[in-house]
């Protein structure tokens, strides 16, 4: 049986301060106060930059033994490059302190363009680059990746095809192609915006039930823009431990 952890994409907004974070909690305290609420968070300011060896131990420092950093791929590699010739790349970004997080690192994902569609040989190579010992997801956010070569494509080389809830923006797969499923919850209406209902978070706490008979799981909402995405986290981790 796998494990499942619940986290928010994120945690320095300023929506959630006197609402989620108490008032008067110093900004540096706040990933050590949602962490002692949470399981796991996924940093995505890595997308938009390198960050420094420091930061990231400091990030594994002040959260708890079991805590986990799911650390987002820079969009240099993604965006900018597009996936080629991304060797160099892929050296700074994972020599930047990412491998320092130890057992604390969770999965590494991979958000791909919207524009970028499914093109075999291209992700065939990229996943040959990526170091072995780190799991990594994929974010296709083009429906030409929904077809059964892409999925075996990424079975052999062990990627995770990350399950993205978006309302009507993204594809939405749910197939398990590795050891890990990695749910990014954008919003259930609005995009970045709308909170989850009641039945809305059961059913994603029984589909989370489902896929941890095949993998560890990893749930990040990502409707932070009205201060949802850490109510959400925390109303989805109780249907869990409950």
């Amino acid at each position: 049986m796998g494990s499942i952890r619940v986290g928010t994409s994120g945690w320095s907004y300023a929506s959630w301060r006197g609402d989620f974070y108490p008032k008067g909690l110093v900004q540096r305290r706040e990933l050590a106060y949602l962490a002692e609420r949470l399981s796991t968070v996924e940093v995505n300011g890595s997308f938009y930059a390198l960050q420094r060896p420091s930061t990231y131990h400091r990030w594994r420092d002040e959260t708890p033994d079991d805590f986990v950093l799911a650390v987002k791929g820079s969009r240099f590699i993604t965006h900018l490059k597009r996936l080629r010739d991304v060797e160099d790349g892929l050296a700074r970004f994972f020599g930047s302190g990412v491998l320092d997080l130890g057992p604390k690192l969770g999965p590494v994902l991979w958000q791909l363009p919207a524009s970028m569609s499914y093109d075999a040989a291209l992700m065939g190579s990229f996943y040959r680059l990526l170091p072995e010992g780190v799991r990594h997801v994929v974010e296709p956010r083009h429906r030409s990746f929904c077809v059964d070569e892409a999925f075996a494509q990424m079975r052999e080389h062990g990627i995770g095809c990350v399950v993205s809830d978006s309302p009507g923006r993204w594809p939405m797969v749910e197939v398990v192609t590795s050891d890990v499923v990695h749910v990014r919850l954008h919003g259930h209406t609005e995009l970045y915006a709308s909170g989850y209902a009641p039945r809305s978070l059961d059913r994603w706490a029984e589909k989370c039930r489902r896929w941890a008979g095949r993998a560890d799981v990893f749930v990040y909402f990502d409707n932070d823009a009205r201060g949802r995405a850490p109510h959400d986290a925390v109303a989805l981790r109780k249907r869990l431990d409950g």
